[in-house]
């Protein structure tokens, strides 16, 4: 495919035009439209939000989105969302291995839900695997309930939106706008990967505080699409998820036929490399709250609805320091993956494509190899190389599906990395 171009910075005011002329001057939605379009107007905010919060783009497609047949359910036994459907489970630490490349299906077809909480239009989260083994041809879908952060795991993906196309590789994310059409399609054979699906406030950067002006994710590294319209005639399935269930309904034309658009309401790519991190230059572990990304707030200040955080390669040089994360039981509910290589606190069990949910105020930490050979490591400075984990981390306990719990490759002995670690106590 041909080399996609991309308008940097996350929040910001852009514009893009792939006819010129499509874009309106001086106004947003004149009498009549330049080359037969229409104007249509996509909010991610209320309209009355302060303006530092306010989300919206104009767009100026080719027809408008009320144009679709009426919807009907769409079965689908994967893909859960809200506390009340998921399944009481106690309060064990959970681990699954790489989710299996099989079966035939689109991304839609391939998502099944790890853990869920919350409730769809109020707020929560999920935590889903995803595993795409063709394209989505001539189907989109529309989430109306929340936000949907794609971490690919293996396999590129070509991430059609209405507002343009995003190519999205494993070491990257694609971030998707609650109520915008898109389509996902693996370009190097079957792909996996995981998705988070964000029922509360729309992801923004978190503030800095202390650190100052610089450091973590940069806005200008996020990577907005160029306009982009589908000229291919025929027809679409439009797969919409709205209150927690899916439905479908089939238009006539492609939801893909904005010509332009300007706003600061966008899909994004994001490239985790660029990622400024900072960590310890004296003694002891910092909170990895310091490796948040993207963060999505509650009403409670600091608790946050969830935050995207990742562990990327990086320096360790702490002096008189246990290095690996420690043991501690955390009042916020924890969901990893594992996009490559190690976790330095988990470095055989975890693998690439699984995951773990350590529930609020459930115990964990590094297993017993790791704390043994972190115990005993010379001190020297080192690099933390060739990884990429990331944690979806909530407010409110994650409740696991039945698909999770019975058909997912849950590791049953899980808990037995750390019997190995004996009283020691020497007074």
């Amino acid at each position: 495919m041909t080399e996609l171009t991309y308008l940097a910075g996350f929040g910001n005011q852009h514009q893009s035009e792939a006819v010129p002329g499509a874009l309106p001057v001086g106004r947003n939605s004149p009498q009549r439209c330049a080359h037969g379009l229409y104007a249509e107007l996509l909010s991610g905010s209320a309209f009355t939000a302060p303006r530092a919060e306010n989300q919206r783009s104009w767009l100026y497609r080719r027809q408008p989105s009320v144009v679709v047949g009426g919807y009907q359910p769409l079965a689908h036994a994967g893909w859960k969302s809200g506390a009340a459907q998921g399944e009481a489970a106690p309060p064990d630490p959970l681990r699954w291995g790489p989710t299996p490349l099989a079966g035939e299906g689109d991304f839609v077809d391939g998502l099944r839900s790890y853990a869920v909480n919350g409730e769809p239009g109020v707020g929560g989260m999920t935590a889903l695997a995803f595993v795409a083994t063709r394209a989505m041809g001539r189907r989109a879908l529309v989430n109306a309930d929340g936000e949907m952060l794609i971490v690919p795991q293996q396999g590129r993906l070509l991430v059609t939106t209405e507002l343009g196309r995003l190519l999205v590789a494993p070491g990257s994310i694609a971030l998707l706008p609650r109520g915008m059409a898109f389509k996902v399609d693996p370009l190097d054979g079957a792909a996996r990967g995981y998705v988070c699906e964000n029922l509360g406030a729309a992801f923004r950067l978190p503030e800095l505080g202390p650190i100052g002006s610089n450091g973590l994710a940069n806005p200008r590294d996020f990577e907005a699409p160029v306009a982009w319209h589908e000229q291919e005639g025929g027809a679409y399935e439009l797969v919409k998820r709205h209150g927690g269930q899916l439905w479908r309904a089939t238009q006539a034309h492609s939801p893909f036929n904005v010509v332009a658009w300007h706003g600061n309401l966008a899909p994004y790519r994001w490239d985790t490399a660029r990622f400024m991190t900072i960590n310890t230059v004296s003694f002891d572990h910092p909170d990895p709250s310091i490796f948040t990304v993207l963060t999505s707030p509650s009403d409670t200040p600091g608790w946050a609805n969830v935050d995207f955080v990742i562990f990327p390669p990086r320096w360790m040089v702490a002096e008189d320091t246990f290095r690996p994360p420690w043991y501690h039981r955390n009042v916020m509910s924890e969901f990893m993956g594992l996009v490559l290589g190690q976790y330095d606190a988990k470095p055989e069990g975890f693998k690439p494509g699984g995951a773990s949910l350590h529930n609020s105020y459930v115990p964990h930490g590094p297993d017993t190899e790791a704390f043994d050979k972190a115990s005993h490591a010379e001190l020297q400075p080192h690099k933390l190389d060739a990884t990429l984990a990331f944690m979806f981390e909530t407010r409110w306990p994650l409740k696991p599906t039945a698909w999770a719990l019975n058909d997912a490759p849950l590791e049953r002995t899980y808990a037995d990395c750390w019997q190995g670690l004996k009283e020691e106590f020497k007074p």
